[in-house]
C-alpha cells in the first residue's frame, strides 16, 4: 500500500483562472461570469481571467460555459501579477 504526502498547499486560498472558449462574448456576460474578465482575443476565442474562490466555483462557471453550448478550449490556473493575467 503507497502513501501520499500530504500537500502543503493550501486549498482554501482563491486561485486565479484563465478560461478560454471558442467564440465571442461581450462585456454584458461580466456578471453572468462572477465579475471575471472578459478579453476577446483576435483568432475568435475568449479569455475569461479572475479569482476563484474555491473548486466549487470554478465548476459552476465551467457549468455556465457548457449551458451557452460555446467549446471549452482551456483552463489555466495563473499566478497573480503575472503577464497572464492582466487583460
Amino acid at each position: 500500500m503507497s502513501t501520499t504526502p500530504p500537500s502543503t498547499e493550501d486549498h482554501h486560498e482563491p486561485g486565479h483562472y484563465e478560461i478560454r472558449i471558442m467564440g465571442h462574448l461581450d462585456d454584458r456576460w461580466a456578471d453572468w461570469f462572477e465579475g471575471m474578465t472578459i478579453t476577446l482575443e483576435s483568432n475568435g476565442e475568449t479569455r475569461l481571467t479572475g479569482a476563484v474562490i474555491d473548486q466549487s466555483t470554478l465548476h459552476g462557471l465551467l457549468k455556465k460555459v457548457r449551458d451557452l453550448g460555446m467549446p471549452l478550449v482551456s483552463v489555466n490556473r495563473i499566478e497573480p501579477g503575472s503577464p497572464d493575467t492582466k487583460p
